[in-house]
């Protein structure tokens, strides 16, 4: 019975010490990635934070499943024997892990195709929206808009929407009241694309030859009725993909200003004045 106990008790022992070794192994190995990338510049930044986000996920991963193999074979006589006669890949089965090599694959293909990285907004299966925080082996997390942190399973990922991809293009649409003239219009908004390309030339997408690729433009009138509300204009630029957020809402800006200096009503407004009108007829 004493040797029964000393025995266990070594058995015990070994565990715990396994486990302070990998739990060591892990943190030294997560800080000498981070060390590495925090000196190198050879890649981008967000490819980086990728790259090492998923190097954290598999070391974890690889850790916790020895742990877990080493913990059996103190307890199940012949542990190696029985993983040679059945295979690796039978026992994973056995334990129910088919989700999980699912989720594990489309994970490797998440990276390897290089269909997001770290820090990128993107939007799930036409449901989800946010910014990727970080990208596992298992799972991908994802911080929305309103600060929920989503985390969801690699394997359930059925379609990517990336607005952080090399390039993202600028589409603003803007609808007048039928009365103004589309002659000025046309001119107040070829303005307004100057004063846009003036003040964030260094937000727009250039070539590798440093010139612009597409400047803000007047892409045209796009419909000579929208919603049976007014004339249609589109304008257009192509921007660099890490400012298209701040640059569309500054570009807005601008139009939405330079239209009301130059005294030209939207769509909506004509709307609220037929309204007035009516009801002014009424009384």
């Amino acid at each position: 019975m004493e040797q029964l106990k000393e025995l266990m008790g070594l058995k015990v022992f070994h565990i715990l010490l396994v486990a302070v070794i990998l739990w060591i192994s892990v943190f030294l190995i997560n800080i000498i990635i981070g060390k590495f990338f925090q000196k190198t510049n050879f890649i981008e930044e967000r490819k980086e934070k990728t790259i090492e986000s998923m190097i954290r996920s598999l070391t974890k991963y690889t850790a916790s499943i020895s742990f877990i193999l080493y913990v059996v074979s103190q307890f199940v006589d012949n542990f190696g024997s029985i993983i040679a006669g059945a295979g690796v890949a039978g026992i994973i089965i056995g334990f129910g892990a088919q989700s999980l090599i699912k989720d594990i694959l489309a994970g490797m293909f998440l990276i390897y195709e290089k269909q997001i990285h770290q820090g990128d907004f993107i939007t799930i299966n036409n449901t989800f929206n946010g910014t990727v925080e970080e990208i596992g082996l298992r799972s991908l997390k994802v911080r929305e808009w309103s600060g929920k942190l989503l985390t969801i399973s690699n394997g359930e990922i059925k379609q990517i929407q990336n607005y952080n991809i090399d390039r993202m293009r600028v589409i603003e649409r803007v609808v007048v009241r039928f009365r103004e003239n589309p002659e000025k219009v046309w001119s107040v908004l070829e303005k307004a694309c100057e004063k846009i390309n003036q003040e964030y030339d260094h937000c727009l997408k250039r070539d590798q030859d440093n010139c612009v690729i597409e400047p803000f433009q007047l892409f045209g009138m796009t419909s000579l009725n929208a919603g049976y509300h007014g004339y249609e204009y589109t304008i257009t630029g192509l921007v660099d993909d890490q400012v298209y957020w701040s640059t569309a809402k500054e570009a807005r800006k601008i139009i939405a200003q330079t239209l009301y200096d130059e005294k030209i009503g939207l769509a909506e407004e004509q709307i609220l004045l037929n309204q007035y009108e009516d009801s002014s007829s009424r009384l």
